[in-house]
């Protein structure tokens, strides 16, 4: 299992002047599901309200800042040979912290999500940044790439949910104070009103095709931008 994610080949941000945009470009250039194909898993499974979808991308951002810090700063300590059990026995330890944590603070939460907070010590996108990027970056870059994937792989997880959890149940954002807290008592909305819901989109069906769809929708708005950034550079030419 560690020798595939470790040899996972994820992309890395350009370097850049500013660290900023080591964070900026893991949103959408990088993004985790819908460029790196990585975490599929659980964004497929618990992804049946943006509730779940939300909870689960926190709980991988938190890990991703935490673990990319910690290895970024062992980077030089940390034998080759030896790197892949070393950085999965730290993800596994922050990854039991946080859940831990949800077990005994969000325990509503902690019930529905289940096995993928402990699966996320196998998630490939946290071995893959480890990897690729921490045992070669300072700790504060390696942070916020660690963000930038977190929320780049959390805003997925809330969309998929969101579109599944309209088209299924006419809600968004359901059950939110009870899973996440009564702070969240605010996100619960109907959007439709006594809409009876399409079985199909809770069911796994559903998030393959709402996840194809967002896959496409990608591809047209980067191929859009591209064509753009040619225009404008075009005219730069003509007028220069």
């Amino acid at each position: 299992m560690s020798s595939q994610c470790g040899s996972t080949p994820v992309s890395a941000p350009p370097a850049s002047p500013g660290v900023w945009r080591y964070f900026t470009s893991a949103l959408w250039d990088y993004n985790v599901a819908l460029v790196q194909m990585l975490a599929l898993c659980p964004a497929l499974a618990v992804t049946t309200t943006a509730t779940n979808g939300l909870g689960m991308g926190l709980a991988t951002t938190l890990v991703l800042v935490l673990t990319n810090a910690l290895i970024s700063a062992l980077r030089h300590t940390i034998s080759p040979e030896v790197r892949n059990p070393v950085m999965i026995g730290l993800i596994a330890g922050v990854v039991t912290l946080i859940d831990m944590a949800m077990n005994a603070w969000m325990h509503e939460l902690y019930k529905v999500l289940g096995l993928f907070i402990a699966l996320i010590v196998t998630n490939c996108a946290v071995l893959g940044r480890a990897e690729s990027f921490c045992l070669k970056h300072p700790v504060l870059p390696s942070m916020l790439d660690g963000l930038g994937m977190g929320i780049g792989f959390t805003w997925v997880l809330v969309l998929i949910g969101g579109i599944r959890e309209i088209l299924g149940s006419g809600t968004l954002f359901a059950q939110a104070s009870s899973l996440l807290g009564p702070h969240f008592q605010w996100l619960e909305i109907t959007v439709l009103p006594g809409y009876q819901g399409i079985l199909l989109a809770i069911l796994p069906p559903g998030a393959f095709i709402v996840l194809g769809f967002l896959l496409a929708g990608k591809r047209v708005l980067d191929r859009k931008r591209a064509e753009r950034r040619i225009h404008s550079h075009g005219e730069l030419i003509v007028l220069q």
